[in-house]
């Protein structure tokens, strides 16, 4: 099984509104995002799936979310704009935005709130 995996960078401040303690008051991160897609076989370039098409759909998303308040921007004005309802958001967004291929072949999105802690969802389960 080959997996290409790609990240991304955004900077966002966010609260959490039923947190209590300091994650109740706004604080920003310096967020990573990664994901993840699986293939059995290589095209006939030698690849997966390319690079540059998945990273270009992650880059679009976080840039989006790049130096603003997660509370004031849909999904998170409604839901809390935790580092798992990030991770939540960022795998939705790309099954709609890649091609249905590549879609299908996502693992997970996982988000890194600091170098040494992060959140991840999949639909396929626990994947490390």
């Amino acid at each position: 099984m080959f997996v290409v995996n790609v990240e991304a960078h955004y900077d966002s401040a966010h609260f959490l509104r039923k947190y209590k303690g300091k994650c109740e008051r706004m604080h920003g991160h310096h967020y990573v995002v990664q994901v993840a897609l699986q293939a059995e076989t290589l095209n006939e370039t030698g690849l997966a799936y390319d690079f540059v098409e998945i990273k270009r759909h992650l880059r679009e998303l976080a840039d989006h979310l790049d130096h603003e308040n997660l509370n004031e921007l849909p999904p998170f004005t409604e839901i809390e704009p935790s580092a798992e309802n990030q991770a939540k958001y960022f795998y939705e967004e790309l099954k709609r935005r890649l091609p249905a291929i590549m879609a299908e072949a996502l693992v997970y999105a996982r988000v890194w709130e600091t170098p040494t802690q992060w959140a991840q969802y999949s639909e396929k389960g626990l994947v490390l």
